[in-house]
């Protein structure tokens, strides 16, 4: 593998920590050191890694058979879970990724409106290729997009002012994950929504991360609703997985009986095993209470965390929204000292400084991690030692 990897993300300098197994909420590598899990899969990973409700699920789908090439009942149950769950999903499909979801999205935007431009926000992240922290890259699809910065209304209104009739959609992650973590300040997307419906533009809202931080998804934690969702990472309890839905009246363009012109094809878009674990983590795990919990626990971390930093002295601050957060500062190598100083302590974060909880790490090892915070940011050259 080139540079030993298959997951670029995953790696740091100067060798990555690679994991054998997994014990509950405490993560053990190949040399039997053992951390606890605070990166959660960059967000994928919100139901931890033993949850008997969708290891029974996976376990007693595999007894049944698995790559079924047809279609089967437990898509329709999952479907009918993501649109109860999602006000915006009126019809879904199921894809094999975010990154998929949010091509398929776009495709249908480009399809619906007869339009070629694609309006998306300087650091946002949309899969690997659809990023856009350093402009457009070489691995990006040769759509027609139009970059503009993340929070700023005016330069949204220029955009449109300048190209209205022309934006096909606007792609926004109502909290840029990858981004770092960084929320949509008030009235943000409430503007993007009245920019949308006066230029008859769709209004895509990327909710592959953000879903977790409400039992409706972002969309009912901030109050806007978008025109299309998209939607992956934990939804299948874990394993691979993406969807994009949204209007009935956009999705019909993937109904004969309505007229649809469009053909989704994808071998393991409705991969059984996938969907047992989706049915299996949204009808008896992720309850609302569950989720409503993990986040004001995350929030809680959140406050802590900056007042540590803060009474320290140290240029680092902690953004997020509930239990997704992301350590920011000036100069990185603050950030590469502070995840080394944890990994060492026996708590693995992003080597960019995101942490994603998981519903099974306990109050007991957010207090342990906390406490190693502090220790750290009172002697941060030598780390307590």
């Amino acid at each position: 593998m080139p540079g030993g990897n298959t997951r670029t993300v995953l790696h740091f300098d100067p060798f990555p920590f690679r994991v054998e197994r997994a014990e509950g909420s405490v993560l053990v590598d190949v040399d039997g050191h053992r951390c606890v899990d605070l990166l959660g899969n960059y967000t994928a990973g919100l139901f931890g890694h033993q949850v008997p409700a969708v290891r029974d699920a996976i376990v007693a789908q595999l007894d049944r058979g698995w790559a079924i090439g047809a279609t089967h009942a437990l898509e329709i149950e999952l479907a009918e879970l993501v649109c109860a769950r999602f006000e915006s999903v009126e019809q879904v499909r199921f894809t094999n990724s975010g990154t998929e979801a949010n091509l398929m999205a776009i495709g249908t935007a480009l399809h619906v409106t007869g339009r070629p431009t694609v309006l998306v926000f300087e650091e946002g992240y949309h899969g690997g290729v659809l990023s856009f922290a350093h402009g457009i890259g070489p691995l990006n699809v040769p759509h027609d997009f139009l970059i503009v910065p993340y929070n700023d209304v005016p330069a949204v209104e220029a955009a449109f002012a300048a190209r209205g009739a022309s934006i096909a959609c606007v792609v926004v992650e109502p909290v840029q994950g990858s981004g770092g973590c960084i929320p949509a300040e008030p009235g943000f997307l409430a503007a993007l929504r009245r920019l949308c419906t006066e230029h008859g533009s769709v209004l895509i809202f990327d909710e592959v991360m953000t879903s977790r931080l409400h039992p409706g998804g972002a969309q009912a934690l901030f109050g806007v609703l978008p025109d299309m969702t998209t939607l992956g990472k934990y939804l299948a309890g874990g394993m691979t997985f993406g969807a994009f839905g949204g209007r009935r009246s956009i999705m019909a363009a993937f109904d004969p009986a309505q007229g649809g012109a469009l053909s989704q094809a994808g071998t393991f878009n409705n991969n059984v095993v996938s969907m047992a674990a989706g049915v299996a983590a949204l009808r008896d795990v992720l309850t609302p209470q569950a989720l409503i919990a993990l986040n004001d626990r995350g929030d809680e971390l959140r406050d802590r965390l900056n007042v540590t930093f803060a009474g320290a002295g140290l240029p680092m601050t902690v953004m997020g929204v509930g239990s997704m957060m992301n350590v920011h500062t000036p100069d990185d190598r603050w950030v590469a000292l502070f995840f080394h100083a944890m990994l060492a302590a026996g708590f693995y974060l992003a080597r960019r400084g995101m942490i994603a909880l998981a519903l099974d790490v306990t109050d007991e090892q957010l207090d342990a991690f906390a406490a190693a915070v502090e220790r750290w940011a009172a002697d941060p050259a030598g780390a307590g030692r």
